[in-house]
């Protein structure tokens, strides 16, 4: 049974939903490279792989705030500099609507959210694909993202 075909509250059944609403596949992903081992090539890669499992679990787009805000999070759960330079960089393009969304809304929770869930990057996600998206979510710590204020929705 593919993920498609699971009950609709399932994390196989959101990922499906999210992955297939974008027109992505887990097979897009580039392979990582100039990686010193196989092993950090492995977990590079990974990283990757995730990426799209936290867009899931945390109920974020991937529009410029749910990227910059999912950035946060990786930032909290693998510490890679990198982390912090997206956050930089992808913030730095934002208008002062979206900043202010950003830093008063988003950022405070993401950095929570990093901080008091599981370790992400030990999860074998696909294990989990048949299992209720919200029972994950508690098992795991994982608090969604919050819904913008009514006040200071913006369009992007």
């Amino acid at each position: 049974m593919g993920y498609w075909d699971l009950p609709p509250n399932t994390l196989g059944a959101a990922y499906a939903r999210f992955m297939g609403s974008r027109n992505f596949s887990p097979d897009d992903c580039p392979p990582v490279w100039f990686m010193d081992t196989d092993e950090l090539a492995y977990v590079a890669m990974r990283a990757r792989e995730v990426h799209d499992f936290w867009h899931t679990l945390f109920d974020l787009p991937t529009n410029l705030i749910g990227e910059s805000a999912l950035k946060v999070i990786e930032f909290k759960q693998m510490h890679l500099p990198m982390c912090v330079l997206s956050v930089i960089g992808g913030t730095a393009r934002f208008n002062e609507k979206q900043g202010t969304l950003f830093f008063q809304h988003y950022f405070p929770w993401a950095v929570r959210a990093g901080m008091q869930c599981s370790d992400l990057m030990c999860v074998y996600y696909e294990q989990h694909f048949d299992e209720d998206l919200e029972d994950v979510r508690r098992k795991w710590g994982i608090v969604p993202a919050p819904a913008p204020p009514k006040k200071n929705v913006c369009d992007e």
